[in-house]
């Protein structure tokens, strides 16, 4: 006679299981690595004048390291295209002896997580390291 009526069930229509959990780490990482510095770098402009700012980012030393920094990015930039390029070519058209050998190493950077690559290469040119010496 008096029937219960079953609360609404939501259904998961989602096309990316854990799309909202994977986001907040993705969020939160984001926080962690990127915003927060950069907004405690804010935080401590506020103690500057716009004058005082601008003295120390068009001060001598300053515009030379943007300029190394740039022109050695750019640099780096041109050479990768050129040997990612033929690299790319290489490995997708051709068979060779140790050729998946040569494709892992190209992956393995992205494989290692950036911590590891930097003790591994801090380790390496350190004084007692095998290219330090």
């Amino acid at each position: 006679m008096f029937r219960l009526k079953r609360p609404f069930k939501k259904q998961n229509n989602s096309v990316i299981p854990g799309f909202g959990l994977s986001m907040g780490i993705t969020i939160t990482m984001l926080s962690f690595i990127v915003l927060i510095p950069l907004f405690s770098v804010f935080l401590i402009l506020t103690d500057y004048s716009f004058s005082e700012f601008w003295k120390v980012v068009t001060d001598k030393q300053t515009v030379a390291a943007y300029r190394v920094s740039l022109s050695c990015s750019a640099i780096a930039a041109v050479i990768n295209v050129v040997f990612g390029t033929l690299l790319a070519w290489v490995l997708t058209r051709y068979k060779f002896p140790l050729r998946r050998v040569l494709d892992g190493l190209i992956e393995l950077p992205f494989a290692l997580p950036t911590a590891v690559a930097g003790i591994a290469l801090t380790t390496l040119y350190s004084e007692d390291g095998w290219i330090g010496r």
